[in-house]
């Protein structure tokens, strides 16, 4: 209500308890306020009666909501269920206009506002979180893969030439795909093995841009967010490569923002050298539902290039899901899930089966399965099997010799970035949101699960005749056990 309907309500209501009313309406208005005019995440997150009072605000800005609206488009915001419509609060005409995602659209005010303050709020984000260089961003409605296929599509219009895209090499589908969706030829980089790391192979990836040229390169693709043994490309090293022969340089950083380390190679990237754009996934960052992305860069001109490349309005629901999570948390509630992840700090030393050392890989650890592999491949990926059908989701069992074929191209060891590391392994990632009650239950049901395995291997060995061993293979599985517990607690640290 406005000031003259509170005045108004006076002649009904006792104006001491109307005035009281008003002073909690302008509490609403004040945050708002703030939220308009810096355009930033606010510091403390706001009540969920706040976010539903702008919510609504901004849908009555829409012409869909209009009282006495006579749309007679073929897109005017018509909603069949009344349950479809409350989800979305009513928001739905989308975001952008068919020639540019983050174009205002003239019957849509309230969802405009909606799109312009995310990217304001979100931008803000990227900063905090250790890209202070950032220019710019938006929220695209597409997943990490299919986002990198936008800047893909983008960066053709400026080197209509190029044919390849140099990928240092991580085993995972959609970031492969990603290029060859966009019509380009990844030339996969071998990643050599350092220690227990698999880290980037700089030598062959200038060799590689001088046998082809670097302008038949439409970029380079490179990586922060991975799983170990594999650790975040040497993003500084790749951006000095970049500026020197004038190649773009487009990095996936699909879970990198609750890393501080994976932001500040970004930053650091940046700084000495060539970064064009940085993509995020929006559900493994903000614990929102699947489906969106942030596209970031220091060139303010170029991100609005690829925002103009999307063809068509796309989806609100996206920007919906990460502003009402982030108006909810505050930029201090983010933080402090950011910093839960290192909460469980040095509760225990290391014994029993091998941690591998990735001191580079921020999210995400890995420990060697060596006493499983003694009992054949089928050992270790029975236990894979073994956490999934408990419902232990997101532990990779990594076993030796896989190969994949993804669309013609044949991965050796795949799964494990290498065509052939020196041991099978178990590895987790300290997402945010993880608690220590998630790893309580996780250890729990781990530890059924080995018991479960070396008692068939002590089972086994009995009926071969050597159940000497028997002791061994109990005491590998308690050590085992045992060291699955740290891994998980490190992964705080």
């Amino acid at each position: 209500m406005n000031i003259q309907n509170f005045s108004l309500s006076e002649k009904l209501v006792s104006a001491s308890y109307v005035r009281q009313g008003l002073q909690a309406r302008r509490g609403h208005e004040q945050l708002v306020r703030v939220l308009l005019q810096q355009g930033k995440c606010p510091e403390e997150g706001w009540s969920e009666s706040t976010v539903e009072l702008f919510l609504n605000e901004l849908a009555v800005m829409d012409s869909n909501n209009f009282l006495g609206n006579c749309g007679v488009g073929e897109r005017e915001g018509r909603v069949a269920s009344g349950l479809v419509a409350r989800r979305h609060y009513r928001l739905i005409h989308g975001i952008g206009r068919s020639g540019d995602i983050a174009a205002v659209q003239p019957k849509a005010a309230g969802s405009s506002l909606l799109n312009k303050i995310t990217n304001s709020v979100v931008l803000d984000v990227l900063k905090f979180t250790g890209v202070r260089s950032v220019s710019s961003c938006f929220v695209v409605p597409m997943a990490t893969g299919m986002s990198l296929t936008l800047c893909f599509l983008t960066l053709r219009h400026r080197r209509p030439g190029a044919r390849f895209i140099l990928w240092p090499r991580i085993d995972q589908k959609s970031c492969f795909k990603s290029m060859l969706t966009a019509g380009f030829e990844p030339v996969v980089i071998e990643n050599v093995l350092e220690g227990d790391e698999l880290r980037t192979n700089l030598e062959e990836v200038e060799r590689k841009i001088e046998e082809l040229g670097a302008e038949n390169f439409l970029c380079v693709h490179s990586t922060t967010s991975c799983f170990a043994p594999r650790v975040p490309d040497r993003l500084e090293e790749l951006a000095v490569l970049c500026a020197k022969h004038d190649i773009p340089h487009i990095v996936n950083n699909a879970y990198g923002m609750q890393s501080s380390k994976c932001m500040h190679l970004i930053q650091q990237g940046a700084r000495v050298g060539r970064i064009d754009a940085f993509v995020q996934s929006l559900d493994k960052n903000f614990m929102v539902p699947v489906g969106g992305a942030i596209i970031a860069g220091f060139d303010e001109n170029f991100i609005k290039e690829i925002s103009k490349m999307y063809p068509g309005r796309a989806s609100a629901s996206p920007s919906l899901d990460v502003l009402i999570t982030l108006l909810t948390l505050g930029a201090n509630g983010y933080k402090k899930l950011l910093a839960e992840r290192k909460e469980l700090s040095a509760l225990a030393e290391r014994h029993g089966e091998r941690l591998l050392h990735t001191p580079h890989n921020p999210i995400s650890l890995a420990m060697s399965l060596n006493h499983l592999q003694t009992h054949g491949t089928a050992a270790v990926t029975q236990l894979g099997s073994m956490l999934f059908t408990r419902q232990v989701s997101g532990a990779r069992v990594v076993p030796l010799g896989v190969e994949q074929t993804v669309s013609g191209h044949t991965f050796r060891g795949f799964m494990s970035h290498a065509d052939a590391y020196p041991c099978p392994y178990l590895n987790a990632a300290s997402a945010i949101g993880i608690t220590r009650d998630d790893i309580t239950l996780c250890i729990k049901r781990l530890d059924k699960c080995l018991k479960s395995l070396s008692k068939e291997a002590c089972a086994e060995k009995r009926e071969s005749g050597s159940p000497a061993e028997d002791v061994d293979d109990q005491t590998q599985a308690l050590a085992l056990s045992n060291n699955l517990l740290l891994l998980f607690i490190s992964l705080f640290c």
